[in-house]
């Protein structure tokens, strides 16, 4: 019987979506070689919780969308690493 591995990605993000993207990949790849089956990334990966003490039109203008480049990319890294990768993000509301 296989061992269900799951990784609790406990890490904070960084200042860009583009940081943030390269530090997720990294976290990926890590969990890979520890042996996770699946990786979970933690609430509002893509941008944090830097909402406060910002009008509500500046943070809702960070909105990503669910086909942007930045899931799209873990899509393809899930792929290529043989694993489930679940992100959080701060997306547009269609």
């Amino acid at each position: 019987m296989h061992v269900l591995k799951i990784a609790l990605l406990q890490i904070s993000p960084c200042g860009s979506l583009d940081e943030n993207l390269e530090k997720g990949i990294q976290a990926c790849q890590k969990a890979k070689e520890r042996g996770a089956d699946i990786a979970l990334f933690p609430e509002m990966w893509s941008k944090g919780y830097w909402i406060y003490d910002r009008p509500a039109k500046e943070w809702k203008a960070e909105a990503i969308s669910s086909d942007s480049s930045f899931v799209n990319t873990f899509g393809s890294l899930a792929g290529e690493l043989d694993m489930a990768i679940g992100i959080s993000c701060f997306r547009e509301r269609n």
